[in-house]
């Protein structure tokens, strides 16, 4: 039977210099590549980093040039501009709040809200862009959600007198116009079935004077149903109206004539 020993390790014959030269060079191997690792990922995050620069950069150019147009009436090119900007820097609240406003000055009240709403959603801290909604609503003729908005904004920046004096106050007052508006209206309503009502008679059907009318229909219809008025049309095509009495003798012979009546 063979006796079972030790297994020889490997690498036990490799010298204690040259094991320990190896280690080293190997060592060095791994710090070398973990350097270029990190410098590949630093030169990656530098690289997306001067790109946002850049675009934060050209997006701030975008939305002055678009200020300047708007500035001069030229507000389809301000949109142009702006949505150039947007394209760049898609959180950028203002854009939307500036193109809002340009919107509601070309009179396109459903695109100006859905860009002031774009601009709460990047921010809802604006209070600019919570007046801006409610003047787009405004223009909408949503009274009460436009004074919601003002409010909104009024609790954000509360001295804000422009809000105040200007949009709050011009809100309320179309809301109590329009309360009075609807008020008259109902008024006038109630008012028409009230008289529609009043100006139908109360008839006494056994009135004297009812009855005597009854009773000259009721002559007319027996003597106009005396005389009985015939269109006879004979066989040549010849047109005959023949009025019978009720003792009228026999009609003509069928054979000559068609009868209508």
């Amino acid at each position: 039977m063979a006796s079972f020993g030790w297994k020889r390790k490997i690498g036990e014959k490799v010298s204690k210099a040259t094991s320990q030269q190896f280690e080293a060079e190997a060592a060095d191997e791994k710090d070398l590549a973990d350097g270029d690792d990190a410098n590949w990922v630093h030169a990656t995050k530098r690289r997306k980093e001067v790109l946002l620069e850049d675009c934060v950069k050209r997006s701030k150019e975008l939305k002055e040039e678009g200020a300047n147009l708007a500035e001069n009436r030229r507000y389809r090119e301000a949109i142009h501009k702006w949505d150039e900007a947007l394209q760049l820097t898609p959180e950028d609240a203002t854009l939307y709040e500036m193109k809002s406003q340009v919107l509601m000055s070309l009179h396109e009240m459903f695109p100006a809200v859905h860009a002031a709403e774009m601009a709460l959603q990047r921010n809802p801290r604006s209070w600019d862009a919570w007046q801006t909604l409610g003047r787009a609503q405004l223009g909408l003729g949503e009274i009460a959600v436009a004074i919601r908005s003002f409010q909104m904004s009024l609790h954000i920046f509360p001295m804000n007198p422009e809000v105040w004096k200007e949009d709050l106050s011009w809100a309320r007052k179309l809301h109590e116009q329009q309360k009075a508006t609807k008020t008259e209206a109902v008024q006038a309503l109630a008012n028409k079935k009230e008289l529609a009502q009043e100006s139908i008679p109360d008839y006494d059907f056994e009135s004297d004077e009812i009855v005597a009318v009854c009773a000259a229909i009721a002559e007319k219809e027996k003597a106009l149903s005396a005389a009985k008025t015939v269109v006879i049309v004979s066989a040549s095509g010849t047109v005959e109206t023949v009025t019978e009495k009720e003792n009228c003798p026999a009609t003509p012979d069928e054979t000559l004539f068609i009868r209508a009546r």
